[in-house]
């Protein structure tokens, strides 16, 4: 039986993905829909996905499927098929990527999860299928001009570090789970007003919102697309375009550039810059900000101890990586005391 997964190191498929001269279209979607069995469906997805060349990171659970791919352009057609041939995923929503280079994914990855976005939430305690009112751009930047609005990020401190609405809360945290009770708090005194929340493509508001009326907020709005949405009505339709600064990507890419603002900064030397990065130490991989000459200065490094470890023999590095993938830093999302000058 053929393996529905791929195993090839991921720095040799790294390499073919910036050798490859395939145009492809970077986007992504999400339904929630009640699968049977999410084993099954990832199976027939993979193989139908793997056909027609498609890359990324597709998560199906129970609730739904949230995927972020990337397809070839010349196999767009085959792709839609596929997707219409799913009748929960027919008309629905894709959203395509603003700022894209085609360089998004390197391989396909389907996984079966308890959920497809992480809340921490018991679902059986509210109806999630009673969310917030749907908010096209025009319509945003109308209510958020109203006084009675507050405007809510539902997006990590990382994400919103490099970009954000104008006058929005910014909670300061690192996982969506760990948002929902602080941002709670913090809107207790704001319940008679408009609360207006917004992430990447919506799937996180879907969600949200639904909690919020469930913990008795009664006027819950959520952004319709999300930020890629919002971004393409504000050009196609000549809007105000109330974003500022970059929107942040979980792919290759790691950021979408919305507006010329740079409202963050190095967090090594604390010049303007927005341009995210993973600590090119497999034994690290933080991700952080980091400009071209820190890049250049530290080898694509988050610290010295860690551009002293890339210089080293390759068997020495995974000596050294022997039992201790515990201390990887990949999901510190540039919380290191090593950074100087991050949030």
């Amino acid at each position: 039986m053929k393996k529905l997964y791929n195993k090839i190191d991921r720095k040799v498929l790294k390499a073919q993905l910036q050798n490859d001269k395939i145009d492809r279209i970077t986007l992504s979607y999400y339904k929630y829909y009640h699968l049977p069995n999410p084993k099954i469906f990832r199976d027939h997805l993979y193989t139908n996905y793997e056909k027609i060349g498609v890359m990324g990171r597709v998560y199906v659970a129970t609730e739904g499927i949230n995927g972020q791919i990337s397809v070839p352009k010349e196999n767009w057609d085959a792709f839609i098929d596929c997707t219409n041939d799913l009748i929960f995923l027919r008309d629905n929503r894709l959203n395509i990527a603003i700022d894209d280079d085609g360089k998004s994914f390197y391989k396909l990855k389907i996984k079966v999860r308890p959920k497809i976005v992480a809340d921490g939430l018991n679902d059986e305690s509210f109806d999630v299928t009673k969310g917030g009112v749907h908010l096209d751009a025009k319509t945003f930047n109308k209510i958020t001009n109203e006084d009675d609005t507050v405007i809510v990020d539902m997006r990590n401190h990382y994400e919103s570090e490099v970009g954000h609405f104008k006058n929005a809360i910014t909670p300061n945290v690192d996982t969506f789970r760990d948002s929902l009770p602080i941002i709670l708090d913090e809107l207790e005194e704001h319940k008679e007003k408009n609360i207006v929340m917004y992430c990447t493509g919506g799937i996180r508001c879907e969600k949200a919102s639904a909690w919020f009326k469930h913990k008795g907020f009664e006027k819950v709005y959520q952004l319709d697309g999300g930020i890629i949405e919002y971004s393409r009505k504000v050009k196609e339709e000549n809007l105000e375009n109330k974003f500022i600064g970059k929107n942040f990507v979980f792919d290759e890419r790691l950021g979408e550039r919305i507006s010329d603002d740079i409202i963050s900064v190095c967090h090594q030397c604390g010049e303007p810059c927005d341009d995210h990065t993973n600590c090119i130490n497999e034994a690290c991989h933080l991700l952080f900000i980091q400009c071209d000459k820190c890049a250049e200065k530290m080898q694509g490094c988050c610290t010295e101890e860690c551009k002293e470890i890339i210089n080293l023999p390759e068997d020495q590095q995974k000596e050294l990586r022997k039992g201790k993938k515990e201390k990887r830093n990949v999901f510190k999302k540039g919380r290191s005391e090593a950074l100087k000058y991050k949030k």
